[in-house]
């Protein structure tokens, strides 16, 4: 049997060659798929064109407008801002509802990032309590508020009847003009940190365990190694986070409606809970939209000038 050796030439005449497409057909496919991407992206913006860009530039328009559904608009130029701002209780709401911010700024904000501090440094159970933690995030949320109507309730209500199993003094919780708002801070702190503890878990999660190391040879306690290497470390994540926690408590609507009805003596009125009452008590859509549009250049500005002062993601890391 003969064995046949062939050549370095003739090896590379065997070898197959890629076959060259035309620069008309490569652009062809690159346009195709540009398209093709494009499309996918059009579901999306569609979608975002009718349920969110569409309404706020609607409801712009309507500001100015003297509005019924079903009957001709009429321009009022800057009359409903001037009604609205003549309400006696649009300085209430707007108290409230940056009473209510300021409240769930110090309840609730803290809460989450001392609960993925725990969470980071257990050793068993990990799913079990991160699922603990998320369950009320789950929850719906007008269940949620019902479930602590219910446990805010003076007479049957769990919150009191635990007060009473250790003989001390009952309270009026929701029902109460002084507590009312404390109380809505802790349902809305409740069912929502969830989410926000397992941001903060994945932030934690991401810092090199080297820095730690270093941190405790040169002696740093716990508390020194949270200042000086936990917070620097999530720094952007904590100031995103608060910015869009504001952003939510300013918008706050479920609980009020549910569980007070903006009661006690209109202790727990917000923002949100007045242009409801605007548009679908009062029948007056224009105040409504203008009373949003005020709330939605507040939110607006004060977002812009917050993110000005905390500086570019860049910095923040």
């Amino acid at each position: 049997m003969k064995t046949v050796v062939r050549r370095p030439a003739e090896a590379a005449e065997l070898r197959p060659v890629r076959a060259q497409f035309p620069a008309g057909s490569r652009r062809w496919r690159r346009l195709t798929d540009q398209l093709r991407a494009y499309g996918f992206l059009l579901g999306g913006l569609v979608c975002f064109a009718l349920f969110s860009w569409y309404p706020a530039i609607r409801a712009v328009v309507i500001a100015f407008q003297r509005y019924t559904p079903g009957s001709p608009s009429e321009w009022v130029g800057t009359a409903n801002f001037t009604r609205v701002l003549d309400d006696p209780e649009f300085g209430a709401a707007w108290r409230n509802t940056l009473g209510f911010t300021l409240l769930a700024l110090l309840i609730g904000f803290a809460l989450p990032f001392v609960l993925a501090l725990v969470l980071n440094e257990l050793r068993h159970a990990k799913a079990f309590f991160r699922v603990v933690v998320y369950l009320p995030v789950m929850i719906p949320p007008v269940v949620s508020a019902l479930l602590w109507k219910w446990f805010y309730d003076p007479g049957t209500g769990l919150a009191n009847e635990a007060l009473r199993f250790l003989h001390l003094p009952t309270s009026n919780w929701s029902n109460g003009a002084d507590t009312a708002l404390v109380s809505l801070v802790i349902v809305a702190t409740w069912a929502n940190m969830g989410g926000t503890v397992l941001v903060y878990l994945a932030a934690l999660q991401s810092i090199p365990g080297e820095l730690y190391e270093a941190a405790e040879l040169d002696g740093a306690s716990l508390l020194q190694r949270i200042r000086h290497v936990t917070i620097p470390q999530t720094r952007f994540v904590i100031l995103m986070l608060m910015l869009l926690q504001i952003v939510a408590t300013m918008q706050v609507f479920t609980e009020p409606f549910v569980i007070t009805g903006g009661g006690p003596e209109n202790s727990t009125v917000t923002v949100l809970y007045l242009i409801y009452k605007y548009a679908f008590l009062y029948n007056d859509f224009g105040g409504a939209c203008a009373l949003s549009v005020m709330l939605l250049a507040l939110l607006g500005l004060f977002s812009a000038l917050y993110l000005r002062l905390t500086g570019s993601p860049k910095e923040a890391t």
